[in-house]
């Protein structure tokens, strides 16, 4: 069963067959949202929404570790994350699809890791590729398949939010060489990862960063809503086409 954990601008799937929802506990408290099973080109999807159903969660009150536990918990044989980001590297315009291949992550505070507490042993894991191959292969073939242009890899910064960023902060992940930023790469990632969950993302270009564009005016929030609306249309018909592969 594939699982997808919808971000901003993507609280459903308009096409997917619900058959049930799930409310489900963790020990690590309640998901964000319950969970939506249904069927989505033949096969058994299971969707949950990053931010709540309401969207009432803050990129840093997200509860990462109860969202992934819980999808884990439906023995899902891969997540893909849809989220909204910003674009940093010039050449990229609002409206894009990509998949990102690498994460830097300037979270702080957050609980990242399920290997912590009394009695849990010191566990690392390999991170050298935070998203999955095989993952990132059907997401470009999905893309292929149903004629969306999705861009082939980028550099994902993950940073706190709520706010955005300034566009000094921009110059700075751009010469750490992030392509775009976003607020809830991590640490889904790694949670899925600790998990042995295979995970990919499709990142969905809002807006230009701070201090990029054209004009580099003010971000207007309204003017990245518009943007989203559009994009998710694309966004599910990949998802759609990768469900059928």
């Amino acid at each position: 069963m594939l699982a997808i954990i919808g971000g901003s601008g993507l609280s459903r799937l308009a096409d997917l067959e619900v058959t049930r929802r799930q409310t489900v506990t963790t020990p690590y408290g309640e998901a964000s949202a319950p969970l939506t099973f249904g069927r989505l080109g033949g096969r058994e999807i299971v969707f949950l929404a990053r931010h709540g159903d309401s969207h009432a969660f803050a990129p840093h009150q997200v509860n990462y570790r109860a969202n992934i536990w819980a999808l884990q918990q439906q023995e899902v044989a891969a997540i893909v994350s849809v989220a909204t980001v910003g674009g940093i590297r010039r050449a990229l315009r609002p409206g894009e699809l990509l998949v990102p291949h690498q994460i830097i992550d300037y979270t702080w505070g957050r609980p990242s890791t399920f290997f912590e507490g009394p009695g849990a042993p010191v566990t690392h894991v390999d991170f050298t590729e935070p998203y999955s191959t095989e993952v990132r292969a059907r997401l470009l073939a999905a893309g292929g398949a149903c004629g969306v242009a999705l861009g082939d890899g980028a550099v994902y910064a993950a940073t706190q939010g709520p706010r955005l960023e300034t566009a000094a902060e921009i110059d700075r992940l751009e010469r750490d060489g992030a392509d775009i930023v976003g607020m809830t790469g991590m640490p889904e990632a790694v949670l899925a990862r600790e998990l042995k969950l295979p995970y990919g993302a499709i990142a969905v270009l809002a807006n230009h960063a701070a201090g990029r564009g054209d004009s580099r005016r003010a971000i207007r929030i309204e003017d990245i809503a518009a943007v989203v609306a559009g994009a998710m249309r694309q966004v599910q018909r990949v998802i759609s086409a990768m469900a059928a592969l």
